[in-house]
């Protein structure tokens, strides 16, 4: 069963939690019109299927994602130390979050991927959103994805690893 959520309570959280997150970072084919594959990243293969728990929060647009993906750049931008991966859109409506680490090493394995992600659920458990919601033990970081519109996430160490995780 997927959590409702109204309208008020992400403008009053959504964007707020977006942006606290944002301080702390920073299964089918590969389908043929995934003209991103081999660009921005290698071949991901087989991707994985993630069922969200939540629904898409109302007003979860295009420029909610792109707002959403600033805030996240912004913050990584301010830290001292040079940014290892750097977060940003694609596709006609910025559904597509693509991953793709700027230096070797931090995602050039499935299990290193995979523990990036992880941290970003941690952190994201953290946010006023989750709180509220009262859903700190069960979303994760793709639940916020997915509420936030995303239909898609690439994470790639962009040289020869890539993993696709498509939410439903």
């Amino acid at each position: 069963m997927r959590l409702r959520l109204s309208s008020r309570l992400f403008q009053r959280i959504g964007f707020l939690a977006a942006l606290s997150l944002a301080a702390h970072l920073l299964a089918a084919p590969v389908q043929a019109d995934d003209r991103h594959a081999g660009y921005y990243y290698p071949d991901p293969g087989e991707p994985e299927v993630y069922q969200a728990r939540s629904e898409v929060l109302p007003g979860a647009d295009k420029l909610r994602r792109l707002g959403f993906i600033a805030g996240v750049t912004q913050q990584a931008m301010q830290r001292p130390h040079p940014m290892r991966f750097v977060m940003f859109a694609k596709g006609a409506e910025s559904e597509k979050l693509l991953i793709v680490a700027l230096e070797d090493g931090p995602l050039d394995t499935i299990y290193r991927a995979r523990a990036v992600l992880a941290n970003m659920s941690s952190v994201a458990r953290l946010t006023p959103l989750f709180q509220e919601l009262e859903v700190v033990e069960t979303f994760t970081f793709f639940d916020l994805l997915y509420m936030l519109g995303f239909t898609q996430l690439t994470i790639s160490d962009g040289r020869e690893f890539a993993h696709q995780v498509l939410f439903e």
